[in-house]
């Protein structure tokens, strides 16, 4: 029996993103060290067409100042034009997967929040981002888009065109997520790290919560990265030693590059005309040629929408079309994120109802101590606890753990000196998942 390959289009979903050309410069510098050449719009163009003798790294700064890749939306109008093209029907038909069915993306949104200096004019704000595809995705029935989840960890002097790699030198992260619950009653399901970038910490903190991750962009040749300032030595988008076969894998405990036996599961992604970690057209036909072995096979593809996606999808359409006529009896089908992981999950979970959580308020303790009782109602949850978040009366969010039981299927937290006094608190949410992607919130006003 033929596998099938799964295009999963992952958008790193930031909002506008403006560059003047002295910040293009310093761009240059900060990523290839080149410090002579002048800020000028007619030493860009020659930059793009090769004029300068940069050793080495003459043709990887040729494809790094390509119009396409300085070429940023800076405003939502800018933005909103384009996605009124792509998003439109007839665009998503343009190339119909083996189901007749139209062009997918997943909308993995970030949060702008916590920093001091904007000077990318990015879109600040809980939910901003969030907010505005989430209203793109419901005006149009037509499409099966999703909302999935996209972070930058806080640079050390929180600058928002930034992105560090230390997940918890700021709280940002248990504020974003816990306002998701709360506020948007969200919770995802899957991830996208900035810059590609994960680390123990970042890595460990999924495994409880998140059973999908789709930033892995290893590559064969690692030339790229290597001679790039901003990814050489494991800077960011460190995924040397991971898989670069399509592979779909489970990590190890202490390397999330290796395979091991953690419970979530990372797929590859490869960017559309990056200066780093590229599709190509082999790689396209590799995927095509490992369903051909009777494998269904995950294909990522990345973009930011503060680019152009018009040109990155006429170059992947004409990968996917090339790869077909190579391998005509190979399906290929545009996927929601969720969905094509979960045909990688172990047999065990697929069989495995939905998750659903209760979650209940007791007050009349014999000690006097109130406490919320969360109970497992059907299924299973990915991870050792639900994800807790409290909104205080005075607009506080707090992130919290569980107090586990001896049952294993339920958890308490109490209200007491220790954490916060239950009078101060205006509403409770939990959320959780399942090894398949399934996702519940539940919000409790005591």
């Amino acid at each position: 029996m033929l596998g099938k390959v799964q295009i999963v289009h992952a958008i790193d979903t930031e909002g506008p993103l403006y560059e003047s050309l002295t910040a293009t410069f310093e761009r240059l510098n900060e990523v290839f060290n080149v410090t002579h050449i002048l800020p000028t719009l007619e030493n860009l163009i020659g930059l793009q067409n090769g004029k300068f003798d940069l050793g080495e790294k003459t043709a990887l700064i040729q494809e790094a100042m390509s119009s396409h890749r300085v070429s940023t939306l800076g405003s939502w109008d800018q933005i909103d034009n384009m996605l009124s093209e792509v998003t439109s029907e007839n665009y998503r038909k343009k190339l119909l997967d083996s189901h007749g069915n139209g062009w997918v993306f997943n909308w993995f949104c970030l949060d702008h929040v916590g920093f001091e200096t904007n000077p990318r004019k990015r879109d600040m704000g809980y939910h901003n981002i969030h907010d505005k595809y989430s209203e793109l995705v419901s005006a149009q029935p037509f499409a099966r888009d999703t909302i999935q989840w996209h972070f930058h960890p806080m640079s050390t002097y929180r600058e928002a065109h930034r992105c560090a790699t230390h997940y918890f030198r700021s709280d940002e992260v248990f504020q974003i997520l816990s306002r998701r619950i709360i506020d948007r009653k969200f919770f995802p399901s899957c991830f996208r790290a900035g810059f590609q970038a994960e680390r123990p910490d970042s890595h460990w903190f999924l495994e409880q919560f998140i059973p999908f991750d789709i930033s892995n962009m290893a590559t064969e040749d690692t030339s790229d990265i290597d001679n790039s300032s901003d990814f050489k030595n494991g800077r960011s988008g460190n995924w040397r030693k991971a898989p670069h076969d399509w592979r779909v894998y489970h990590p190890s405990h202490d390397d999330y590059q290796l395979e091991g036996s953690c419970r979530r599961l990372i797929g590859r992604s490869l960017n559309l005309r990056n200066r780093i970690g590229n599709l190509t057209q082999d790689e396209m036909d590799y995927a095509f040629s490992q369903a051909a072995d009777e494998e269904t096979v995950l294909v990522g593809l990345c973009s930011h929408d503060w680019r152009d996606l018009r040109q990155e999808l006429e170059m992947v359409q004409n990968f996917i079309s090339s790869s077909k006529e190579k391998y005509p009896e190979v399906d290929f089908e545009y996927c929601q994120a969720d969905e094509a992981f979960q045909e990688h999950v172990a047999e065990e979970h697929k069989k495995d109802l939905p998750v659903k959580l209760s979650i209940k308020m007791v007050t009349d303790d014999e000690d006097g101590v109130p406490y919320i009782l969360i109970n497992v109602v059907q299924g299973v949850v990915f991870g050792p606890q639900p994800f807790l978040a409290i909104k205080t009366r005075s607009n506080r969010y707090i992130h919290d753990n569980l107090d586990f039981s001896t049952q294993g299927d339920c958890w308490y937290y109490a209200f007491h000196a220790d954490t916060l006094p239950l009078q101060d608190v205006e509403c409770i949410g939990v959320a959780a998942n399942d090894f398949m992607g399934n996702t519940v919130v539940e919000l409790l006003h005591p």
